[in-house]
């Protein structure tokens, strides 16, 4: 302990000193310092993606056909490569697309004298097609399985060839020249719209993937508004501008309806933060991106104080430090310095899961469902929410979070099996053949290193213990964890899903059987009365009939306790004043901020002498650093 608040010393000692080093900025670039609450990416490989770490990264550089209007709420899809939203036929089936004829790829050496060409038709069937082979790993075909007419056959087809032939055709799929294609589908999938504005469709050159093999992942090229620049693993990334970037612009004002109401929710305080001040300007806005990965996240909290940090989500073991926990008001000092909060409820899930392959563990006879509901029960999510996350969360049963249609009402169902119960948790033990835990495995749990989550892991071993059940705690790097899930070795691991998009079915089919991993479904859930929901819930749209299936289908994740939870989180984001037209979100995972409309730089320079939120702050040292260090 003592070692480690001599680290926390150091870092704040040397803080101070670079706080007075002189502006990193006197070159006249507009520089925007961001972090990432992780040691980085596993891969910048929009198939090989899976995190919201890999989507923020990625989408600096790549660029997909939709995206989320930048201000609007609710979210709203609108054209970022094409020209407008695509075409629909009556019957939902068939898309025509039509791309932007002025996007270019990044100028780089895999193309002829190192100039970027146009974006063409081919480059997005390409860039589809890579999502079913084999070879690139991919964690991302559960997006098109069974979606487009001969897509499923042409991966099972060129997947048992000697070599894969990306040129071979796809019956559904239909170029109609260079710039305009069409996508027929096998049923009228509700979410197709919303998977065209994920990172993992995003669109990447031929040229680039095979001049560079298996070193793409580690050199995007692509056609958005930065390029890479440099990526030292574990600790920082640099984007700068793309000098050839194509003629996108920040937003115009859409001003007041004729009514006089509101365009859209939010709007008038858009209006009133100067959102708008930038409408029409060519983006992007900022000349460089400086990404730092924070493993533990008072190192990152300490940068933000001294502002290192243009913004920042506030660690849980802060929130008292920045606002006034009662209230959850900004504090005085913070309010005085300019900076402005927003808190972002997020559309996500936290939860434990269990490798329903697992010979101990997994299983869907009583026995094996009466062991992991007695786990389930013995888990105590109100210490958690207490001591992690200062009661803002919300807890709720089932796998669908609150915002979304399915939810149960109240976020409480009484044949839950939620904790704590601890004389529920024995009983159950009993019916399976473990009274006191006796004869029960040791349960391994495969979890991040971070400091919150091995205090987290500590937590619930402490909660099984109650019960008589042993937790093995394993903490690995997060890319470690992330192989342990694809090669199904981890029996029991922490997770979260932040949604893609706003609909349940984007969690439904995280227990979808055919999506087992290396897929979505980690769980490696596979109950055939599921599948059979999921097949029928995927291709209707909207309605009462849909959620009762969604409901249906939520009970019978309960009941077989594939997992344990579920959380779902409110993020509160602090912004430095200098850091203009920076409206957080966290919903979906390509809705992440912006960085080409969001920058505006003030004058201002990130990290100069003056007022900060520095040696006045930490006169004693703050009560989250015990919280920390013991």
């Amino acid at each position: 302990m003592r070692r480690l608040l001599a680290q926390l010393v150091s870092v704040w000692c040397l803080a101070m000193v670079v706080g007075c080093s002189p502006s990193t900025e006197d070159n006249g670039e507009k520089v925007l310092y961001l972090p990432m609450e992780t040691a980085g990416p596993n891969s910048l490989d929009p198939v090989k993606g899976s995190s919201q770490y890999d989507s923020r990264a990625s989408s600096y550089v790549y660029q997909t056909l939709l995206q989320y209007k930048y201000l609007h709420r609710p979210l709203e899809l609108e054209p970022l490569l094409l020209t407008e939203m695509p075409e629909v036929s009556e019957d939902g089936k068939l898309y025509r697309f039509k791309l932007r004829q002025d996007v270019f790829f990044h100028d780089d050496e895999c193309f002829p004298e190192g100039k970027g060409r146009r974006l063409v038709s081919e480059d997005f069937f390409y860039s589809l097609k890579r999502m079913a082979s084999k070879k690139n790993q991919p964690k991302s075909w559960w997006l098109m399985a069974d979606t487009i007419v001969g897509f499923d056959e042409f991966k099972a087809e060129q997947n048992e060839a000697n070599e894969f032939d990306y040129d071979a055709p796809v019956e559904g799929m239909k170029i109609l020249n260079d710039h305009e294609f069409e996508i027929q589908l096998k049923e009228p999938f509700y979410r197709f719209t919303y998977t065209l504005a994920m990172f993992q469709t995003a669109v990447v050159p031929r040229e680039a993937v095979e001049h560079y093999g298996k070193k793409f992942s580690r050199h995007p090229v692509g056609t958005g508004p930065f390029l890479l620049k440099e990526w030292e693993a574990g600790s920082s990334m640099t984007f700068v501008k793309n000098p050839n970037y194509w003629e996108e612009t920040y937003p115009n004002d859409p001003g007041l309806n004729k009514d006089g109401s509101e365009p859209y929710l939010g709007y008038l305080r858009d209006k009133e933060l100067g959102f708008y001040q930038d409408a029409g300007k060519k983006l992007p806005i900022i000349d460089r991106v400086e990404l730092k990965m924070f493993v533990q996240k008072q190192p990152m909290w300490l940068k933000f104080r001294i502002r290192e940090l243009d913004y920042t989500a506030v660690p849980a073991e802060n929130f008292s430090e920045a606002y006034i926990k009662r209230t959850q008001k900004l504090r005085k000092e913070y309010a005085d310095m300019g900076i402005r909060s927003e808190p972002v409820p997020l559309v996500d899930l936290i939860y434990y899961g269990f490798n329903m392959e697992d010979e101990d563990f997994g299983g869907y006879d009583d026995r094996q469902k009466w062991l992991r509901q007695a786990i389930s029960l013995a888990i105590d999510w109100e210490e958690r929410n207490e001591a992690f996350y200062n009661n803002l969360n919300g807890i709720y049963d089932g796998p669908i979070p609150a915002s979304l249609a399915g939810h149960p009402k109240n976020g409480s169902l009484p044949y839950a099996y939620r904790g704590p119960d601890l004389a529920r948790a024995r009983k159950l033990l009993v019916k399976a053949g473990y009274p006191e835990g006796k004869g029960v495995p040791k349960l391994v749990f495969f979890t991040s290193r971070a400091a919150r989550l091995a205090e987290m892991a500590e937590m619930s071993k402490r909660h099984l213990a109650k019960i008589g059940i042993e937790l093995d705690v394993r903490l690995v790097d997060f890319s470690t964890l992330t192989d342990a899930l694809r090669n199904r070795r981890a029996p029991f691991f922490g997770l979260s899903w932040v949604s893609d998009y706003p609909d349940a079915e984007n969690f439904l089919q995280l227990f979808y059987g055919p999506f087992k991993s290396p897929s979505s479904n980690n769980f490696n859930y596979d109950r055939p009365e599921y599948n059979k929901l999921y097949e029928r819930i995927r291709v209707m749209s909207p309605s009462s009939e849909r959620t009762e299936l969604y409901e249906q289908m939520r009970d019978m994740v309960i009941e077989d306790a594939p997992m344990i939870g579920s959380m779902e989180r409110t993020r509160y984001f602090l912004i430095n004043k200098r850091l203009q037209n920076c409206k957080p979100i966290e919903s979906f995972k390509l809705a992440q901020v912006p960085q080409r409309q969001i920058a505006e730089i003030s004058q201002e320079p990130i990290n100069r002498c003056g007022p900060t939120l520095s040696a006045g702050s930490f006169t004693t040292f703050p009560s989250s650093w015990r919280l920390c260090c013991w």
